[in-house]
């Protein structure tokens, strides 16, 4: 063995005693920065659903229980005629009632249904915002920012106003002269 390293004998061990680097090891870096520089990074944006999927399943789901409906009557020994006429009148009513009720909520949803799930939490969070009065236009932070302005503002006001005092003043005493 080198340099004290490893086992002193690998008697015993149930292993040959060779020894090797930690490949997963990770160095830490020379200048950790964990946060970024740049506070727009931190604002929230919501996931926007995709409306091609959601509508995707929304048909999909209803196509199910027409087929499931088919499959009944065909077991049956239904005509193919009434078979097509009930189920385009299942179609019809599902297509309705789906249109009445808005949409799924998201208690009913599963977690891998993301674009569902984000068109549920865009519509709780449109009811949140109308019950607690907040504009449309809202920005987080805002206050901040205009209470910023404001005494930038003023400031040029104090820095214009002394520039206009200084000139009063040397008017005034070269009325004197």
């Amino acid at each position: 063995m080198s340099s004290n390293v490893g086992l002193t004998t690998p008697r015993g061990s149930g292993t040959s005693g060779y020894v090797q680097r930690n490949l997963s090891h990770l160095k830490p870096r020379d200048n950790p920065q964990p946060y970024p520089k740049d506070f727009d990074t931190f604002k929230h944006r919501q996931r926007q659903p995709d409306k091609d999927i959601l509508e995707h399943d929304r048909k999909r789901e209803i196509e199910v229980k027409v087929f499931e409906l088919r499959d009944k009557l065909e077991d049956e020994g239904v005509e193919e005629d009434e078979i097509d006429d009930q189920c385009d009148a299942l179609r019809k009513k599902l297509e309705s009632q789906q249109t009445a009720n808005g949409g799924p909520t998201a208690k009913n949803l599963k977690s891998h249904q993301v674009h569902e799930l984000a068109k549920a939490k865009i519509v709780e969070s449109e009811k949140l915002r109308k019950a607690l009065g907040i504009r449309e236009d809202y920005e987080e932070g805002g206050h901040w920012k205009q209470q910023e302005e404001r005494r930038v503002e003023r400031e040029k006001q104090v820095a214009s106003g002394e520039t206009r005092e200084e000139e009063r003043s040397g008017q005034k005493y070269r009325d004197r002269d």
